[in-house]
């Protein structure tokens, strides 16, 4: 495999004013009650608040911004759970760029019509069953798409990096930074934000306990594939990390740690009742990390990506009374 030329910091910045007639500046949000329990300061990053509900639309804005004319006339083609499709969906449409988007079968409807409603076409599959990567090439090849990968891409991690960017930019430098963890590309690019900007802040990235593939590879120092995990969080039900992604946490991580289903709901009820916000399962993995080490974290400045609010308004509701 040819040597990979990792993004840097500098690439957050240019991917910051490239985007930035279009995505939202989210709001930090603080909450007194949780500030009590921990002793400490905790601020919000809400890209539950982004466009589209994740911070995906950030990645994919930037990723789309850098085609070529024939690229663009084209086409991009993604595959995804519901937040990247929808991301790319909404960027490919203001940027007039058809898409097609795999999607697996149990992807939340609430995500799968939200894709079509940016005027993607979206393919089903089997996430269980069948390979989406090789799928995708299948397609891209056939069409002469471009594919644009969820996490594993320079631009992606680069267009995601600007909301950690913005969260330091506004509170200035923390001691520890929690960041929700599928594929990686949030907390790579947030990590490089970090060094940056506050270079003694510790930087951890949180996967479902059920599938703690990058955990795994972190203590591990290689790769690790793992079958599809079973989680609430379906936006973190990767089976590996990436290969940019991989070399950036190596880099620029302190730890990778894990929450269960069980305290992602927790998380869910608190952000509902407490801050009266709706935030996804997998966007709940940064709190839920907190919350278990929050002995440590007293007396400390704490930031929290919180990554999403995409999720089907019954399923919600069911989480919610359980």
């Amino acid at each position: 495999m040819k040597e990979l030329i990792l993004p840097t910091y500098q690439d957050v910045e240019a991917a910051s004013a490239r985007i930035a007639n279009f995505a939202h500046k989210t709001p930090v949000m603080t909450s007194s009650t949780i500030n009590k329990q921990f002793g400490a300061e905790l601020f919000f990053k809400c890209e539950n608040f982004q466009r589209m509900g994740a911070f995906k639309f950030r990645g994919a804005l930037n990723a789309l911004a850098q085609f070529t004319p024939q690229q663009k006339k084209a086409g991009v083609i993604a595959f995804s759970s519901g937040n990247h499709a929808q991301g790319i969906a909404l960027a490919a449409q203001i940027l007039n760029i058809p898409a097609t988007i795999l999607m697996p079968l149990d992807a939340p409807e609430v995500k799968v019509a939200a894709t079509e409603g940016y005027g993607a076409s979206v393919v089903r599959f089997d996430r269980y069953t069948q390979d989406r990567e090789q799928l995708t090439q299948e397609l891209a090849t056939q069409q002469g798409l471009t594919i644009i990968p969820p996490f594993d891409h320079p631009h992606i991690i680069a267009g995601q990096g600007t909301s950690a960017k913005e969260l330091f930019e506004e509170v200035g430098e923390l001691d520890a930074l929690f960041v929700c963890l599928g594929g990686g590309g949030l907390l790579s690019g947030c990590a490089l934000a970090a060094r940056a900007l506050s270079p003694n802040c510790k930087v951890y990235g949180v996967e479902p306990e059920a599938g703690n593939d990058a955990q795994q590879s972190f203590r591990s120092g290689k790769i690790v594939h793992i079958e599809t995990p079973k989680t609430i969080a379906d936006g973190a039900q990767t089976q590996h990390i990436g290969h940019y992604t991989f070399a950036l946490i190596q880099q620029n991580v302190d730890d990778i740690l894990t929450a269960t289903d069980e305290q992602l709901v927790d998380c869910m009820k608190f952000y509902a009742e407490r801050m009266k916000m709706v935030v996804e399962p997998t966007g709940c993995l940064s709190f839920a990390a907190a919350v278990k080490m929050k002995e440590e974290l007293r007396g400390k400045r704490i930031g929290i990506i919180v990554s999403g609010g995409n999720v089907d308004i019954k399923r919600f509701a069911e989480l919610m009374l359980a």
